[in-house]
């Protein structure tokens, strides 16, 4: 009887592994995909791409048992020849390669120059090209350091006593309410794609205490702008117990320092690929209302808004612009924003109704966060929906939570793309969208 095992036995060696060994001089084997070669003639580079960088191997002609020209670009290989070590090398060793196994070949040559530092493309050939873009070494990047403020999120998360929820995207009401949503058919009745995950998780606090999520969301509106997409990502947590919302704001300031160091720690590489020498300051955020910070731009730019419920645009961007000139703050925290704007669960302000206990978070002048202290009285949450006019059918699930007693609670939303085009310096959110969905877009 054949015995299966839980892991699997290699028989090649990633770069981290003939780095910790230090192998120079010893036999090896290592696999990947042909990034470039560079052919000198006697001697020829060939790089590799793997998952942890660029590995350069070199073959020699009379040395190596095949011909370089028996290798092409974006084949996927098997070398087995010798380490040496190599400072000029992007890992600091090279592989003196001695025989060759190709494990696949391209049936068409490349519709980009992806060996390039950057894609001297549009970004409108990226995306159609996205499955061969995103093997560029700088488009990858972007991604690590993607994936670097999920698993900050998680990990401090779960440090804090979280626990990891999965909610349906799927439903019949949505919680921000409004018309930009997505309808669909569900076995002959009407659902939509929520825009939030904010009623379950609310749900989720009546029974762990602390919940968070990272997954979908959609919104049906009707952008074309470099900040916006119909489906995003979105970091969510909710946590009950708390004193005020600003329990919320300290949740995240914590989140964001302990993820700016990981990311200083673990993705050095990918910082250095993208060119970024500084993370942003996370040791202290401000915080502002949002009356007083409408009143400050105001008056130092000398600018007037039109809409006196939210921050436009231009607005935001001068707030960042502010509080880098004058506190030298890379976030700011924008509180107390007008009840008119905000959905019939956030919490107003006892000392003034027309305000809520709520914040934005900014991130360069970009709200990248949106959060709050909702209403966990059951009685408040009736009233606050009959004074704005709403039905309560099809919420009762929803209501039952409140019924049957819930704590102070609240939580928050951090949009994932938005983050990380401000973290990365990229002017259009599509950039860093591994498949954007908008208004034109569906594919890939």
């Amino acid at each position: 009887m054949k015995e299966i095992r839980g892991v699997v036995k290699k028989e090649t060696l990633e770069i981290g592994e003939i780095l910790a060994r230090d192998m120079d001089g010893c036999e090896v084997k290592v696999n990947g995909a042909v990034h470039t070669i560079r052919d000198m003639g006697e001697v020829a580079f060939i790089v590799l791409r793997k998952r942890e960088g660029l590995l350069q191997c070199v073959w020699e002609d009379g040395v190596s048992e095949f011909h370089i020209k028996d290798i092409r670009e974006a084949s996927t290989v098997e070398f087995t020849g010798f380490v040496r070590k190599e400072e000029r090398a992007p890992q600091g060793f090279e592989i003196r390669v001695k025989s060759a196994r190709i494990l696949s070949e391209p049936a068409e040559p490349m519709p980009l120059q992806i060996s390039k530092r950057k894609l001297n493309t549009s970004l409108e050939a990226k995306l159609n090209y996205r499955p061969v873009s995103l093997r560029n070494t700088y488009e990858r990047a972007k991604f690590r350091l993607q994936e670097g403020l999920t698993r900050g999120f998680r990990d401090f998360l779960y440090g804090q006593g979280f626990t990891e929820i999965h909610t349906p995207k799927i439903g019949a009401k949505s919680a921000e309410g409004g018309a930009n949503v997505f309808t669909l058919e569900y076995f002959h009745k009407p659902a939509i794609l929520q825009q939030s995950p904010q009623f379950y998780k609310q749900m989720m606090v009546g029974v762990y205490d602390r919940v968070f999520e990272t997954a979908p969301v959609f919104r049906a509106e009707k952008h074309n702008t470099k900040r916006h997409l119909n489906e995003y990502t979105s970091l969510d947590f909710e946590m009950g117990y708390i004193d005020s919302f600003e329990d919320i704001m300290g949740m995240e300031t914590g989140y964001l320092q302990y993820t700016m160091d990981l990311l200083a720690r673990e993705y050095a590489a990918d910082l250095e690929i993208l060119g970024i020498r500084k993370l942003p300051r996370t040791d202290v955020i401000p915080q502002v209302r949002f009356d007083e910070a409408k009143q400050m731009v105001a008056e130092k730019y000398d600018r007037q808004f039109r809409n006196p419920y939210d921050l436009e645009p231009e607005e935001e961007h001068l707030i960042g612009e502010l509080f880098r000139e004058d506190y030298g703050a890379d976030f700011v925290f924008v509180t107390h924003y007008p009840s008119k704007k905000r959905p019939f669960y956030a919490m107003d302000d006892p000392e003034d109704k027309t305000y809520t206990l709520s914040f934005d978070l900014l991130y360069s002048g970009l709200e990248i966060t949106t959060g709050g202290q909702r209403i966990h009285n059951y009685h408040e949450l009736l009233a606050k929906m009959a004074e704005r006019g709403m039905e309560t059918e099809g919420m009762e699930s929803y209501l039952d939570t409140f019924k049957y007693g819930m704590p102070p609670h609240g939580g928050l939303g951090i949009g994932l793309e938005r983050m990380t085009m401000q973290l990365t310096g990229e002017e259009n959110v599509r950039e860093v969208t591994l498949f954007p969905r908008d208004l034109s877009r569906l594919t890939p």
